[in-house]
């Protein structure tokens, strides 16, 4: 191991993550704690794969293809050391609305697509990833992602009504309509056996949660469920069951890329690239917390764009880091990432050896292992929250919640929606910040006069502006300053508050430098303080200060005002100016 630790120092992290953590499988504790974390995950995934795979609409054992190599790629290359990547329930969902305009659910060609798919979204991640982009992700605002997985989590259950009855419909352009008519359907044509099969596996996980929290409940429902098919002939009475599973792991091959089929999809892989990834960073940030773990949002995106293209290129489907997953790897004692790789490991040990037992799995097992997934995915209080911070967020996240459940199974376009929404609104409070007339208050500190009425002076206004000086709001800036012009006959001197001044774009800069040529030839001053380097750079850069005075510009604003006191010169009494400070009666 000793050559490893020289090359962990020599070579980039960002490629070689794993070197990190290597070392630290000599402790035999730690190797026996990753052992025992990998094999307990396997024991949860192998069942949740091959549900998500038919969520997604593809035979049940593409999920294990894509639950094979996937985790060992993202463990060995992805910067969280619990993450337990894989098939997921709302990448999976967005999987089957991105391929069912394309192809029939199950066939050859909706499985090619699938494929492709995960080719894509696993390029893009890992372009975002080596081009120090992970910062895009941030576009996704946290009301809009509530909004859009509570709406996933209800089409996700839903969607699994016609398995868990026994009934089939034809589905309708829209996925409620497919709802309604399951619903319909199940009213005469329930298939008794298959319902009963599924409540069975409903309880069974429920009861464990409940009184066996430290059991795989997903596991004992799936091994009760099949030996209750397999006893009772469950196909033979025309119970849907998984049915035989092709023995052997998958080949890696390279799908035939169509570059229409690419443009087809490329909106669909960015979306679920963007989704993907963050529900992987939300539980890698949560358990970093717990472990104190340095998190890399670019790396990360490297590991799971890794892990897409392997997944694509051995059979598999789009995947991500797991939230249920996840806790049971990190709950289970798993320290590094071996324990990714023993889970991988199992998985292929069962496409190897143990795919005949899967042969009875009921398809409405499947579709309740979904269910109580999914449930926990619902959250209301998130929205509530968000109302009280903002309630224009929390209108974006009922509106992105809405629009996902009307338009599916086009699901994209409620969460692009939601973005612009988002994003829309944010321009808009950028457009208006917060513009304040500052006086001098009882403790010394300057407040805003309009929350305390303070008296303020006839030749001297002090402003501060709560936000960057940009093309959006310049003209906003300059619409207050002159406000104060019109309302001050006697106006000599306005002093701006910069603090809050984070960035000056082009168009704020020359909004600035018409601004003070305006004033000067009306005879008044414009003076500022405190700003900051990002805004003095601009000022020095474009020749600004210069036009300004660079005698104009102050680190406090007390400093500010003693310019403009000796400016004004012994005609204005500063021992009576509103600004002056309250201990210093005698300036």
């Amino acid at each position: 191991m000793g050559w490893l630790s020289s090359t962990a120092k020599k070579m980039p992290g960002r490629f070689v993550p794993f070197l990190a953590w290597l070392g630290e499988l000599k402790n035999p504790a730690t190797l026996k704690a990753d052992v025992i974390a990998g094999i307990t995950v396997a024991l949860v995934l192998i069942p949740q794969s091959m549900a998500y795979a038919q969520l997604a609409g593809l035979p049940a054992f593409y999920g294990l293809y894509a639950a094979f190599l996937p985790p060992i790629v993202a463990s060995l290359f992805g910067s969280s050391r619990q993450l337990a990547t894989g098939p997921v329930a709302v990448v999976s969902l967005l999987t089957a609305a991105s391929l069912e305009p394309l192809a029939v659910a199950g066939t050859e060609g909706f499985v090619a697509y699938a494929i492709v798919l995960a080719i894509l979204v696993g390029l893009f991640q890992l372009a975002l990833g080596l081009l120090r982009l992970g910062v895009i992700v941030d576009l996704l605002s946290h009301p809009v992602v509530v909004g859009f997985t509570n709406a996933g989590a209800l089409i996700i259950a839903t969607s699994q009504l016609g398995k868990l009855f026994g009934v089939s419909v034809e589905r309708a352009e829209q996925h409620y309509e497919t709802v309604y008519n399951t619903i319909l359907a199940a009213m005469t044509q329930t298939h008794m056996p298959t319902l009963w099969i599924g409540i069975l596996a409903i309880l069974i996980m429920m009861a464990m949660r409940r009184y066996l929290p430290m059991w795989p409940n997903v596991l004992v429902a799936v091994v009760v469920t099949t030996l209750l098919a397999w006893y009772t002939d469950f196909h033979q009475l025309g119970g849907a069951v998984v049915g035989t599973v092709p023995q052997g792991l998958p080949e890696l091959v390279l799908p035939h890329f169509d570059w229409g089929v690419i443009t087809s999809l490329a909106m669909s892989a960015v979306v679920i690239s963007l989704i993907g990834f963050m529900e992987a960073m939300a539980i890698a940030k949560a358990m970093a917390a717990r472990t104190r773990q340095r998190l890399d949002t670019n790396q990360e995106l490297v590991g799971q764009g890794l892990s897409n293209i392997v997944s694509g290129l051995s059979s598999g489907y789009p995947v991500s880091g797991s939230f249920s997953r996840s806790a049971v790897n990190i709950n289970a004692g798993a320290i590094t990432g071996f324990a990714s790789i023993v889970t991988g490991l199992v998985v292929g040990l069962t496409l190897l050896l143990l795919t005949p037992l899967l042969f009875h799995l009921p398809q409405a097992t499947l579709a309740a292992v979904i269910i109580m997934a999914v449930i926990n995915l619902i959250k209301i209080e998130p929205v509530i929250h968000a109302w009280k911070a903002q309630p224009h967020d929390a209108v974006v996240s009922v509106i992105t919640f809405a629009l996902t459940l009307y338009l599916a199974p086009h699901l994209e376009w409620g969460i692009l929606i939601g973005m612009i929404l988002s994003m829309g609104l944010f321009i808009v409070r950028s457009m208006r910040p917060r513009v304040a007339e500052l006086s001098r208050f009882s403790d010394n500190t300057m407040r805003d006069i309009q929350v305390h009425p303070l008296p303020t002076s006839p030749k001297i206004a002090l402003m501060r502006f709560d936000g960057s000086l940009y093309f959006a709001n310049a003209s906003y800036f300059e619409d207050k300053v002159l406000e104060l012009v019109a309302c001050r006959p006697e106006l000599r001197f306005i002093i701006v508050d910069a603090e809050g001044i984070n960035q000056v774009d082009a168009t704020g800069e020359e909004m600035l430098r018409n601004l003070i040529e305006r004033l000067r030839k009306n005879g008044i001053e414009l003076v500022f303080a405190r700003m900051k380097k990002q805004f003095m750079d601009v000022m020095r850069r474009t020749h600004l200060i210069d036009i300004a005075g660079e005698e104009r510009f102050f680190s406090r604003i007390q400093y500010s005002l003693d310019y403009v006191w000796d400016q004004l010169g012994p005609d204005y009494d500063r021992t009576q100016c509103p600004l002056r400070p309250v201990s210093d009666e005698g300036r």
